[in-house]
């Protein structure tokens, strides 16, 4: 199905956008399809350990999205296809993550769903805990969302299904 190197997708938006969703029905394609080297890369499983000693100021932001973007490298410099669930927030954060991974082996998939969705679904609970003044800096309400300048796809999942969302971005790696 897919003859292309192994590649890095990464999924950015904002909470509730769909990220991890969307990331782990990709994987079940890809593996349905034979590829068995993938790996998914979180934001979450991150902060939970190796970056478990970041913040989220600006620096610590940075900082996270610096040693994701290594850790995707690595994982695609062993031969594995990489879907990495990041928020990304800002452009030149972006350009950062993009020029960290091998050009043409790098597909940037922005989740274009809006705010009131994203506070709709609230799977985390996140917009809640902001509201009620719990959580501060929340990426989309007081901290700043860029849209990424020139993503290689953008979908959203509040207009399409996960299965159609998949088969946009499938049939954009088979090109």
């Amino acid at each position: 199905m897919f003859n292309n190197a192994p590649s890095v997708i990464w999924f950015t938006g904002l909470s509730g956008s769909g990220k991890t969703t969307l990331a782990l029905a990709i994987k079940e394609r890809l593996m349905a399809s034979g590829i068995t080297r993938i790996y998914h890369l979180d934001g979450d499983q991150l902060r939970k350990g190796i970056n478990a000693d970041l913040g989220f100021s600006l620096t610590d932001r940075d900082e996270n999205l610096r040693r994701a973007a290594h850790i995707a490298r690595l994982f695609l410099d062993e031969g594995y296809w990489v879907l990495a669930s990041f928020i990304t927030p800002l452009n030149r954060q972006q350009a950062m993550v993009r020029s960290a991974l091998p050009e043409g082996r790098f597909v940037e998939v922005h989740l274009s769903t809006s705010l009131d969705v994203c506070r709709q679904r609230d799977p985390k609970q996140l917009y809640a805990k902001t509201a009620s003044g719990e959580v501060l800096e929340m990426t989309g309400v007081q901290s700043p969302y860029e849209a990424p300048v020139n993503p290689e796809l953008s979908v959203d999942t509040a207009e399409l299904s996960v299965e159609a969302s998949v088969s946009l971005l499938l049939n954009r790696l088979v090109k």
